[in-house]
């Protein structure tokens, strides 16, 4: 399928052939009929991407924080490689379109293929012929709306709960401040509603245009009677709200608001504006109510919501993202919002880049809506892979990657291809502009959005999954029933259920599991070791992890996807302790700690102690509480005499004989892993960690979670 595409890293903006996306539960597959560009918003975004990196780093003063953060916690090469990845990525624009539904796994039978709907959602409802849109963010069409109507409903609804934001009333006195595309939508949406409308603008021709939307009367923002105009307009009382709807770096939206609001007036934001509020004499004299309004309503940026599809009750929010794109739609059906004049400008998708030459003044003419149109028959647009050809396959070991978010193109990725001896044949991501990115970048032969196409080759022998936690365990035993090796990131299975079925997998097939507990791997690690080995005493192995705090919105905090941070993160060190002391686990017990703050997951700051059968014992202490200026992991190990410790595995020491012996190897061990686990391929030699110790860290993490419940100690069986 097409789609409008920009590098990040070069600003290049054009259209590409790129797999259709695929859906999971809760979404819908839409093939589009036309999609708006919001000029404001793109303008800036692509504007972003076209700057250089000093640009970049002005712009997003915030990310430039995290990378200094990062450094701190990971050292300069390891941060530098992760922001060459997110650089060196593939940017899908637009976030509000129309079509029809092909495919729908909604959780509700709501949605059924043929359905004319409204999608949103940066990243979802995309400039492209096929869109994957979870289902909280997709509204049904009403028979007498257009579809090109259908195409402005995600600024509906951003329009739609600005003036919510404002709560007016019969007769109220209005002022727009910016009469954008936005801005428009804002004035109808107010005489709907039954008010006195001014609006305010820098451009004649928008001031002109807005009194076509209804604006009872409209200036330029230079006019040298506006504030005359303004006090004759509200009887000098200055009016009831002002809704910004421009974006500006400027502050003057905001300036201006205040000397025109009356006494304790609201002044609502919309656009992105600067915000230097003037305290003195409008703010605080007139006591004004300054209100956000964010974006199109309750939902937005709410991963339980828009991405679970976990809907609000209506009854205690009546109106949500969604349900605030079916009133829009409504009220266009009603007649009450007219769309079709404020569509300046109508492309194909394949003539994309001409639109974007207006939206960025390269090719300046005036505008407002500008809309792109997708043809109702394509051969072959409606594909899941397309071949790229450009790396010929080995024969030994043909590689396919299911998932490839950043940790693998960081990790994993520039691992294999480093190796030299294993072919890069086709990478699979949900959505196809990734996968494109991906395979464009590290030459795979394929792209694609379905795991189908590893799944069903033949030629493809060995898999990586690098997909969130809830699919490990069904792509595992799908690949190890395909006959295919695999290697899979932590964690291995997100329940006992899971692990059986794995276990089954594993067992009357021939291929080789790996799972990626890298730590075991690092240079610091396996020299520790073998400081130990064959002393025939137990150890002690202490492990404190500085983890930082996550929030519960975040994707691993999810019960049903990540399975917290027990089963998805502290497995890498019930992984260690094995490597360490080479001895089963027998027993297990764990303690949290018990709050009051919701804010706070509890199993995020634990203390485990786990027995081995060789009498060894590992204290687990993970704790997300503490502060990110303190390193993050520190090992030590007790046996015989001698002290092993690594220091966030940048270095470490030995201790023994009453003296110090410094070590200043580095590295997490992911290159070595790799290595290992491609060696073992290639020489059909054991495999680097055995079944039964990958077998027994799952288990142990189950069984950590069982000991908070019950408070006893459990045993591994």
């Amino acid at each position: 399928m097409k789609q409008v595409i920009q590098n990040f890293k070069t600003g290049d903006l054009y259209i590409d052939e790129v797999p259709v996306p695929a859906i999971t539960d809760r979404m819908v597959l839409v093939e589009n009929k036309f999609s708006l560009i919001s000029s404001g918003t793109e303008r800036g975004t692509v504007k972003v991407a076209k700057a250089n990196l000093i640009g970049k780093a002005k712009q997003r003063p915030d990310l430039v924080a995290q990378v200094l953060q990062n450094m701190k916690k990971e050292g300069i090469k390891a941060t530098l490689d992760k922001v060459r990845t997110k650089l060196d990525s593939l940017k899908a624009l637009g976030y509000s379109t129309s079509g029809v539904i092909k495919a729908s796994l909604d959780s509700n039978s709501i949605f059924k293929p043929g359905d004319r709907v409204a999608c949103a959602g940066q990243d979802y409802a995309s400039h492209s012929e096929f869109v994957g849109v979870p289902q909280n963010l997709v509204a049904k069409i009403p028979d007498n709306v257009s579809f090109e109507e259908a195409s402005y409903t995600t600024l509906g609804a951003i329009a739609l709960q600005g003036v919510r934001q404002a709560e007016p009333r019969l007769g109220d006195k209005v002022c727009v401040i910016g009469l954008g595309l936005l801005g428009q939508i804002t004035v109808q949406l107010l005489k709907a509603n039954g008010c006195r409308v001014f609006g305010v603008d820098l451009s004649p021709k928008l001031v002109e245009i807005s009194k076509g939307s209804g604006a009872d009367e409209a200036l330029l923002r230079g006019d040298e009677n506006l504030l005359t105009a303004t006090d004759n307009f509200t009887n000098g009382h200055g009016f009831d709200s002002v809704i910004i709807t421009a974006a500006t770096s400027s502050n003057d939206p905001i300036e201006l608001s205040a000397i025109i609001s009356r006494k304790k007036g609201k002044v609502i934001v919309v656009g992105a504006v600067k915000m230097d509020i003037p305290r003195d004499p409008d703010f605080y004299r007139k006591e004004l109510e300054l209100k956000m309004s964010c974006s199109y309503g309750p939902g937005r940026y709410d991963v339980n919501y828009e991405e679970n599809g976990n809907d609000y009750p209506l009854a205690y929010v009546r109106y949500t993202e969604q349900r605030n794109m079916e009133a829009f739609l409504d009220l266009v059906s009603q007649g009450v919002i007219r769309l079709n004049d404020l569509t300046t400008h109508v492309f194909d998708i394949s003539e994309a880049e001409k639109a974007y030459e207006i939206v960025m003044g390269t090719n300046p003419e005036p505008h407002i809506g500008i809309l792109l149109s997708y043809p109702d028959s394509s051969e072959g647009k409606d594909s899941t892979s397309v071949p790229l050809s450009r790396n010929k396959p080995l024969g030994a070991l043909n590689v396919g990657f299911i998932g490839a978010g950043s940790f693998a193109q960081s990790y994993l990725i520039p691992h294999v291809k480093s190796w030299g001896e294993a072919s890069l044949d086709t990478v699979v991501t949900t959505k196809g502009i990734s996968a494109k990115n991906v395979a464009s970048k590290f030459l795979f032969n394929n792209a694609s959005t379905s795991s189908a196409d590893v799944l069903n080759n033949d030629g493809i022998n060995t898999v990586f999954i690098a997909t969130p936690h809830n699919s490990h365990a069904k792509y595992v035993v799908e690949c190890l029933e395909a006959g295919k090796n695999v290697f899979v990131e932590k964690p291995l299975a997100m329940n006992t259920e899971e692990l059986i079925k794995v276990k089954s997998a594993y067992e009357t097939n021939q291929g080789l599991l790996m799972v990626g507990f890298n730590r075991r791997f690092s240079p610091l690690a396996s020299r520790i070791k073998a400081e130990f080995e064959n002393n025939g005493e137990p150890k002690v192995i202490n492990i404190r992890i500085n983890a930082g705090f996550i929030p519960k919105e975040h994707w691993t905090q999810n019960p049903e996807l990540g399975g917290g941070r027990v089963i998805g993160e502290m497995c890498h060190f019930i992984d260690l302790f094995q490597f360490f002391v080479d001895a089963k686990p027998v027993k297990v017990y764990a303690e949290c700690i018990k709050t009051n703050n919701t804010q706070i997951t509890p199993e995020d700051n634990i203390s485990v102690v786990v027995s081995f059968g060789d009498g060894s014992i590992g204290n687990l202490l993970y704790l997300g509480n503490g502060d990110k200026s303190m390193p993050k992991e520190l090992v030590e190990v007790f046996s015989g005499g001698k002290i092993g410790r690594i220091f966030d595995f940048r270095n470490g020491s030995i201790h023994k004989n009453n003296k110090e012996i410094k070590l200043k190897e580095s590295g997490k061990g992911h290159r070595q892993e790799v290595m290992a686990f491609l060696a073992s391929l290639k020489d059909n030699g054991k495999e680097p960690i055995p079944f039964e110790s990958i077998y027994n860290t799952t288990l142990v993490t189950f069984k950590i979670l069982d000991s908070l419940v019950t408070g006893l100690p459990q045993t591994i069986n």
